[in-house]
């Protein structure tokens, strides 16, 4: 278990931060962006849920904000050569779960007949924002998996959630009968 005693340490008084191995990167490093990213993801994940009225769809949410704990550990950890154990890594069960959890939650939702634009009800448009950050970590993921060794697991897991917070955001709109739709070229004239 973690124990944090003390919240500020001066060590990143020089814009640098410590990764899970000791090594110290700047701030602007890519791997420290991505699971900044992450972490942005769960805060507006955490908001989100301030709004639910629905215990089926809030009880997903939490054990998503934990697997992005788990997550942010991942991208927090390099993956060298030397590596013998295993740290905590995002796992495909992980990712399974999102997709059975999906699968359900697709049942109830309206077929789309348009794009749907952000909003609605408030979790609605959390869960929108929360998905278009959740977009932001895995361009940055896939950037810095073209220098350095990422977890295939972290990947496949950030673009399923991406469709997760999708349909959770159609289901916490009545089940999609409250979309906001696009209509193309509705203000053109």
């Amino acid at each position: 278990m973690v124990k944090l005693n003390k919240i500020y340490t001066k060590t990143g008084d020089d814009g640098s931060t410590g990764l899970v191995n000791g090594e110290r990167v700047p701030k602007s490093n890519l791997r420290v962006r991505a699971f900044g990213d992450v972490d942005e993801t769960n805060s507006v994940i955490g908001i989100a849920r301030l709004h639910l009225d629905n215990t089926k769809i809030d009880k997903m949410l939490s054990r998503i904000q934990n697997d992005l704990f788990d997550l942010g550990a991942d991208l927090a950890t390099p993956i060298t050569s030397e590596d013998n154990k295993i740290d905590l890594r995002i796992n495909a069960s992980q990712t399974l779960r999102l997709e059975k959890e999906m699968d359900k939650l697709n049942l109830d939702l309206l077929p789309l007949s348009s794009f749907i634009l952000p909003g609605g009800a408030a979790p609605s448009a959390y869960l929108h924002q929360a998905r278009t950050v959740c977009r932001r970590a895995e361009r940055i993921c896939v950037a810095l998996e073209s220098e350095q060794t990422l977890n295939k697991n972290a990947l496949i897991y950030l673009n399923r959630l991406s469709d997760f917070l999708f349909i959770a955001a159609r289901w916490c709109n009545n089940q999609g009968q409250t979309d906001v739709l696009w209509v193309p070229g509705g203000n053109s004239s």
